[in-house]
């Protein structure tokens, strides 16, 4: 993507007066933001920029709110995932994570203390548990726990991740020793 004045909604305007107008770091923190890969600038503000460029790298940059499973196996895994708002179940999956990849399954804060996950690899080897959930073979979301079979899903039994009271995020991490057993 090439970056010019009409990039940052500065219609007429130079690339020095946006700098001046906006801020380099604000402009450069637009940029990124974006998925600018390069810049174009005039060579008076390349020292600018590259000053920018360092505040912006060395500043702390907000901390990830998700709850990501990471699959350290040598297999491909799916995954579902059920949780709580306290009064309601939803179950939903599937998530297909390569070998060695990680995947965000909830975006944002957590909002639960716990979530349940299942996990099974092409040849069949699971990471399950005693919390029975609702699932089915396709792409699902399920609303409710009870009465799977009645309703026409799979009963599965998923195992507990306990994220905390007071965490925004969280990685389950997928390994092959942990195949067979129930927790992650």
């Amino acid at each position: 993507m090439r970056i010019d004045a009409r990039s940052f909604g500065y219609r007429g305007r130079s690339a020095h007066e946006i700098m001046l107008a906006g801020g380099v770091v604000s402009a450069l923190r637009r940029a990124v933001a974006e998925g600018v890969t390069w810049l174009v600038a005039k060579p008076a503000l390349i020292p600018a920029l590259v000053i920018a460029a360092l505040v912006l790298a060395a500043a702390p940059s907000p901390a990830a709110a998700d709850l990501r499973l990471c699959n350290n196996t040598t297999r491909r895994v799916s995954v579902s995932l059920a949780y709580t708002d306290g009064e309601t179940w939803v179950s939903e999956g599937w998530w297909n994570l390569k070998a060695n990849a990680c995947e965000v399954l909830v975006r944002g804060p957590l909002a639960a203390e716990f979530y349940y996950l299942y996990a099974m690899d092409e040849r069949g080897g699971e990471w399950k548990g005693k919390a029975f959930m609702c699932t089915r073979d396709r792409e699902f979301r399920i609303i409710g726990r009870a009465d799977c079979f009645a309703r026409g899903f799979d009963r599965t039994g998923f195992f507990e991740v306990d994220t905390g009271k007071e965490a925004r995020n969280w990685t389950v991490q997928l390994t092959d020793a942990a195949q067979g057993r129930t927790g992650p």
